[in-house]
C-alpha cells in the first residue's frame, strides 16, 4: 500500500510534467483557434489547470488505495 506522502510525491511529479506539456501545447493549440496569449498568460492558464490536476490526481490515488 502506498503512503499518503508517496501518493503526494507521485502526484506532484506527474503534474509537473503535465504542466510543461500543457504550456507547450497551449503555445501551439491556442493560436490555431485564433487565441493570442502572452507567455505569462500561458504560464498562468497552465498553473490553474495544474492545481486542479494535482488535487484530482491525489484524490484518485487515495480513493483507489483505500479500495485495495
Amino acid at each position: 500500500m502506498q503512503s499518503r506522502r508517496s501518493s503526494l510525491i507521485e502526484a506532484i511529479a506527474n503534474t509537473a510534467i503535465g504542466y510543461l506539456v500543457a504550456v507547450a501545447a497551449q503555445a501551439v493549440i491556442l493560436p490555431a483557434f485564433g487565441i493570442v496569449a502572452s507567455a505569462g498568460q500561458h504560464l498562468g492558464i497552465a498553473a490553474c489547470f495544474t492545481a486542479f490536476s494535482l488535487a484530482r490526481s491525489y484524490a484518485m490515488r487515495r480513493l483507489f488505495n483505500r479500495r485495495t
